[in-house]
């Protein structure tokens, strides 16, 4: 049954589990000298315990229903369903040998020193392509993470690599959830709202590119030990060409778990049953994500449902009184939102009304208040420790999630851009 919705609490109590999360997981680890010490689940629960306890006057009963209701939302159980399927196809296609052999084959054809380029190159092209940021991690992470460990290059900020370059085209693509938000939200045609984002874009994805041209200077040429196996290589061309034809992430990782299944069937050293047992394992090591996914949807619905969203949006619009105010005051707005709920995609609806009378107030195009919400939502969901794609991504990878912050080279370039475009631009 849904609940109304009402503002129950204001203030700083509103945000407060935020900041309780933050204290336990980034806080304490940074006491310790290691990010691994405190589990970010223990962290969750602990601030999702003081959401049920700040989330008043409704009864204990009903802010249990309420959280629930948000770990049960639509978007929280499609990327539950994503990450169990991505865990599938990881753990089968490492299983068959398909990451080795898709390695061997990018080392042979790629020069080391363009590695690191090219792998961010790879990641804007297919997150353009397809629209989607985790689509794109899920497809691209696994290769990464054998790379640097074949070229010896830095694994965290490899991972960086594809995180950032995924967040270009969950920007700029037409297909994107973000890009169809923004403009509908604004009213106005995506092509306008493309050469507005990509004026923004260009001299950030540049820059970073020359950054990753130098840094892999250093690295050599590793030697290729053995011949490719173009067999093993074929599930993750299956997964990308699916993919950028534009097929449902779901479907692209059945696809993919399935071809890795035809593979282990045709080989004489594989059975299916060890692919089954890879299957398996891989979606169980899924686990600690999907715990962290609900109860972060649970506890940002109670943020929300307390009103800490229409806390923030009316804080940043009261004392608005020029153009780049307005402009900087959306940027916030939608910044802040999507901080509360690890969505860039909700942040920019929850925001998108108050933005668009915001703009015709002060004279601000649909186009530009639409570039400003898709960027800005995307910068902040790449930096978010605990959205879906730097959990993805660092799931993928086997690292923690702040390891890969520091080497976000893209979503920090973005946002120098993009502040600059608002003071600057006329």
């Amino acid at each position: 049954m849904e609940l109304p919705v009402k503002n129950h609490i204001r203030g700083f109590w509103t945000l407060s589990p935020l900041l309780v999360f933050f204290l336990l997981y980034v806080v304490t680890s940074v006491v310790a000298g290691d990010f691994y010490k405190m589990p970010v689940p223990v962290a969750f629960v602990a601030a999702s315990a003081w959401a049920l306890v700040v989330c008043k006057p409704a009864t204990l009963n009903r802010r249990i229903e309420r959280f629930s209701a948000g770990a049960a939302h639509r978007n929280i159980m499609m990327m539950v369903w994503i990450f169990v399927l991505a865990g599938g196809f990881a753990g089968s296609a490492k299983f068959i040998g398909s990451v080795t052999a898709t390695v061997d084959l990018t080392l042979a054809v790629l020069p080391a020193n363009m590695l690191l380029a090219g792998l961010f190159l790879a990641s804007c092209i297919i997150s353009l392509s397809i629209g989607t940021s985790v689509g794109t991690i899920v497809a691209l992470m696994p290769v990464a993470a054998g790379l640097a460990a074949s070229s010896g290059s830095n694994l965290p900020l490899v991972a960086g690599i594809v995180v950032g370059g995924a967040f270009f085209g969950d920007n700029l693509s037409f297909i994107s959830d973000t890009t169809i938000a923004a403009t509908r939200t604004q009213g106005c045609l995506m092509r306008d709202k493309f050469m507005a984002n990509f004026a923004i874009v260009l001299p950030a994805a540049l820059l970073v590119l020359v950054a990753y041209v130098v840094l892999g200077l250093q690295y050599s040429s590793p030697v290729v030990p053995h011949a490719i196996d173009w067999v093993k290589v074929l599930p993750y061309l299956l997964v990308l060409v699916t993919a950028l034809c534009g097929l449902n992430v779901m479907i692209v990782l059945m696809l993919g778990m399935v071809s890795t299944g035809l593979v282990a069937l045709g080989s004489d050293s594989l059975t299916l049953l060890d692919w089954a047992d890879s299957v398996g394992k891989g979606m169980t090591g899924m686990g600690e994500l999907i715990i962290v996914t609900l109860l972060a949807g649970g506890m940002l619905e109670l943020i929300r449902y307390n009103g800490g969203l229409q806390y923030i949006i009316s804080h940043l619009t009261s004392r608005v009184r020029t153009r780049r105010g307005a402009e900087f005051s959306i940027a916030c707005m939608v910044s802040l939102a999507n901080f509360c709920t690890a969505n860039n995609t909700v942040a920019i609806v929850t925001v998108g009304d108050i933005a668009r009378r915001i703009a015709e107030k002060f004279g601000i195009s649909a186009p530009r208040t639409a570039s400003i919400l898709d960027t800005f939502s995307c910068i902040v969901q790449g930096i978010l420790p605990y959205g879906a794609q730097l959990l993805m991504g660092a799931a993928l990878a086997g690292i923690s999630a702040l390891d890969i912050i520091p080497h976000l080279y893209y979503p920090m370039a973005l946002a120098v851009s993009s502040i600059f475009f608002i003071i600057f631009r006329r």
